[in-house]
């Protein structure tokens, strides 16, 4: 398509950006964006939840797991416990940071609830709009997410989301720089929650994993089955995993969830985002999948710092990351990405580590020989 075409008199006709604000209930006043390529790929980007994204579609059909929640203003934030999941809507993404992030902890004194802020406070400078780049009709949202309190950290989050028209995909870049004056522990998980119908009993897990080992007692009931799913189950209690994934000739990490002729791909360098996190609930209603790049692992801060992996960002240091997600749409493209992940992995199922610490160990020793 060019804008020189005849046949059309404004772009929302083939997609684009429409700004709106949510009027009822909890949501009340959520700003937010609705991003269309046109290809039937359809964002609600949230304004007011850290620019993540609420749901997902593709041609009539979700990517993603929704709870009842609803999109839940900002102003309902419980920081304390596990108060986090009160306003937990799932969506395609929720972001866990930025200073910290995972397991309700005590860190030096400081009590820290579950996945922190970023998801939870509203962007400033929000802009949601299409322009052409020659001949390519490029839709993108932006905005910044900032942490920042008198006598503590001041970290900034510059979120784009950017798709091209008739594409069936989209990229997340995101710069994270300290703007304060004091070193400051930096954390960021990437939590997308997959649900039906692309989750159903015949879905794959597909993965670049080398070696993967189970959080705690209940992962490791039924760990073999880490990459295959249950129908709705009462009574379930979720399952995590660490993986730690290999990556291609260009250091891209590779992981996804198939069914059918129908897939989700993730892509993202591996160099930044060293963590990956499969959290698997088939619960009924509570039935997803989470797929989660992340800088550390899920345990809380306190977890990291005692372990010497917490990492921190010196004063104006920054981080560029960027994830790739493309929705698979027919078997030519499932079996190319099947085709892509064997190509690095060579067809091996992944190593099961005995416990955490063995995981870390031997996952940092391959991450240095690479």
């Amino acid at each position: 398509m060019k804008r020189e075409d005849l046949r059309f008199g404004g772009m929302a006709q083939f997609g684009g950006a429409l700004l709106l604000q949510l009027q009822d209930g909890p949501e009340l006043g959520v700003r937010g964006a609705l991003l269309r390529s046109g290809s039937g790929l359809n964002l609600l980007v949230l304004a007011d939840r850290g620019m993540d994204i609420g749901f997902a579609e593709y041609k009539g059909r979700s990517l993603s797991w929704n709870s009842p929640t609803g999109f839940t203003s900002p102003a309902f934030f419980e920081p304390q416990g596990f108060g986090w999941l009160r306003g937990f809507y799932g969506g395609l993404l929720v972001t866990g940071g930025l200073t910290y992030m995972g397991a309700p902890c005590v860190d030096e004194g400081q009590e820290l609830g579950l996945h922190g802020r970023a998801s939870y406070t509203p962007a400033r400078s929000f802009t949601a709009a299409g322009e052409w780049e020659g001949d390519e009709y490029v839709i993108r949202a932006k905005g910044e997410v900032r942490e920042a309190s008198v006598f503590g950290p001041n970290l900034v989050l510059r979120r784009e989301i950017e798709m091209k028209q008739g594409a069936n995909s989209f990229i997340i870049r995101d710069l994270v720089r300290n703007e304060g004056f004091d070193d400051s522990p930096f954390m960021m998980l990437y939590h997308f929650n997959l649900g039906y119908p692309l989750l159903s009993p015949s879905a794959k897990l597909i993965t670049t994993s080398r070696l993967y080992v189970p959080r705690d007692d209940e992962a490791w009931q039924g760990h073999e089955s880490f990459d295959s799913f249950d129908p709705p189950t009462k009574g379930y209690k979720e399952k995590v995993y660490f993986h730690d994934l290999a990556v291609d000739g260009n250091g891209f990490a590779l992981a996804g969830l198939v069914n059918g002729d129908l897939g989700l791909r993730f892509k993202f360098k591996r160099d930044v985002l060293k963590r990956f996190i499969e959290w698997k609930m088939m619960g009924e209603g509570t039935y997803v999948v989470g797929l989660e790049p992340s800088n550390a692992l899920v345990m809380g801060r306190a977890e990291e710092r005692k372990r010497g992996t917490l990492e921190h960002l010196s004063p104006g240091e920054e981080r560029s990351i960027e994830i790739e997600v493309e929705v698979l749409d027919g078997p030519d493209q499932v079996e190319g990405f099947v085709r892509e992940v064997n190509s690095v992995t060579r067809g091996q199922k992944p190593a099961l580590a005995g416990d955490v610490e063995d995981f870390l160990k031997r996952s940092n020793e391959q991450g240095s020989r690479r």
